[in-house]
């Protein structure tokens, strides 16, 4: 089989199993508490993430496939003391951060339906390159289009006649932000540590946090933590545990390994249009005609702010720039 063909199928498994992840989440939510249960998925996905980790150390073509420890400006390996400080640092900052991710997706999840929470989550793909405007980030107009045109389909994905929007858009629209941020803040860190090891952490430091708040949250939720709720929700806790994160972040690795950085967010992109599909499928979800095309604003908005832009002054060349960060969502 083509190699390119080949890394396509990989990240179009990739976008699938991320798709569904929104109904995993969205159908446990009648049983279970949102933060308690994204405590217990957090750290199954981190039990995952270090079997993984282990398997990449163990088979070293494996480590080439989900990339192993970067090295300094000299090409030296960094040090483990370097390593555990750097490690623990991220592990903090990004844990925090999925914290509040994580936690307002799945608040969101208990208020609307997995279809409109992919693409709005997905809508962090616009918001890291307008974000990184205050980081002295170049900014394409590509960029400036796709903020323009998801800012319309948003509006009517999310905005009623009334001109109000509904509480769980909202909230889903605020975790999406602390996406962005994320993707933002890893930027420096995925070139001193193995990515593996940062989302590991930060798994179980967001899961620690979330089991932490809680008893202080969750009450305020009309589902109670009981037996009968976890169980229902093992399924879930599995898929997005461990196939969502471990599964996903390796089908990635496979599929970025022959294919352009371009045509590879813009496929895992698809996310959301299967997230809208799972949800008509499994959850009987259906969309208005209006929140029909914000959906389509919002995915037009989601490819031309990844679609390549020549330099300028290297249009001779053939050389573009891609308008996105390219960051993993876990």
């Amino acid at each position: 089989m083509n190699k390119k063909i080949e890394s396509n199928i990989f990240l179009f498994l990739t976008a699938i199993i991320w798709g569904f992840a929104f109904v995993a989440q969205r159908s446990v939510m009648e049983h279970m508490p949102p933060f308690f249960y994204s405590g217990i998925r957090m750290y199954v996905g981190t039990a995952s993430l270090l079997i993984v980790i282990y398997f990449a150390y163990k088979f070293p073509k494996f480590q080439k496939v989900i990339g192993g420890d970067p090295v300094d400006e000299n090409g030296q390996p960094y040090s483990k003391r370097q390593q555990k400080r750097f490690l623990l640092k991220a592990g903090i900052y990004f844990g925090i951060v999925m914290f509040f991710a994580a936690n307002l997706q799945q608040v969101g999840l208990v208020f609307t339906t997995a279809s409109k929470t992919g693409f709005i989550t997905t809508l962090y793909i616009v918001l890291v390159p307008l974000m990184g405007i205050f980081l002295k980030h170049k900014t394409t107009a590509n960029t400036w289009i796709g903020v323009i045109l998801a800012t319309i389909g948003l509006y009517l994905l999310c905005i009623t006649e009334s001109f109000s929007i509904t509480f769980g858009d909202f909230i889903v629209l605020i975790g999406a932000l602390f996406w962005a941020i994320q993707i933002l803040l890893m930027d420096d860190y995925v070139k001193k540590l193995m990515v593996m090891k940062i989302v590991a952490v930060q798994f179980f430091v967001s899961g620690t946090l979330s089991f932490i708040a809680s008893p202080f949250i969750d009450p305020f939720f009309a589902t109670p933590v009981n037996v009968e709720g976890i169980v229902h929700a093992i399924p879930s806790i599995l898929y997005v545990g461990v196939l969502s994160t471990a599964g996903a972040a390796t089908f990635q690795g496979l599929g970025q390994r022959h294919a352009n950085p371009a045509t590879a967010s813009i496929i895992l992109s698809m996310e959301s249009v299967f997230g809208v599909i799972f949800g008509f499928l499994v959850m009987h979800e259906t969309l208005t005609p209006r929140e029909s095309i914000g959906c389509v604003l919002m995915f037009l908005a989601i490819l031309i702010v990844q679609r390549p832009v020549k330099k300028r002054n290297d249009i001779g060349d053939g050389a573009d720039e891609s308008g996105m960060n390219e960051g993993k969502r876990e």
